[in-house]
């Protein structure tokens, strides 16, 4: 049996390879959801196969960075068949607003979810003002005088 080479055919193979491979570099590489429980921010990151002690945080200048190394469990004589996982350093940077405490950050690793718990800061949350009684025009009476 013969085959034609189209190199057409094989330009377009190419490209499709170099578009999955595009595809899969620009995703974010630490999956985020974020919510707000109370008066913490909390933040779930998907780190799968990422042991706790693989996981570095670091806050600077209201930027929190967190950094998960997934090691690649092959050995010397093994042959890779398929290498579609990311391995190496993870890197996800969340921007904190002035409203959050970055010196009071939570974070522990469970099933594959680091979940990250910013609390708000005391100045930012919620107060309740009191409202007087009769002493308001007085006072304003003064004021303008």
């Amino acid at each position: 049996m013969l085959l034609r080479f189209d190199p057409f055919r094989e330009l377009d193979r190419l490209a499709d390879e170099l578009d999955r491979s595009v595809a899969r570099t620009a995703t974010a590489p630490l999956p985020m959801d974020a919510f707000r429980r109370g008066n913490h921010v909390v933040a779930q990151l998907d780190v799968p196969g990422v042991r706790a002690e693989d996981v570095d945080i670091t806050v600077e200048r209201n930027v929190l960075t967190v950094r998960a190394t997934r090691h690649l469990d092959v050995g010397e004589d093994d042959e890779r068949i398929v290498a579609e996982r990311r391995h190496g350093e993870l890197v996800r940077q969340l921007q904190l607003g002035e409203s959050l405490d970055p010196q009071r950050v939570e974070a522990d690793v469970t099933d594959g979810v680091l979940t990250l718990r910013i609390p708000v800061a005391e100045t930012a949350a919620p107060r309740k003002v009191e409202v007087g009684t009769g002493g308001g025009r007085d006072e304003q009476a003064a004021l303008s005088a």
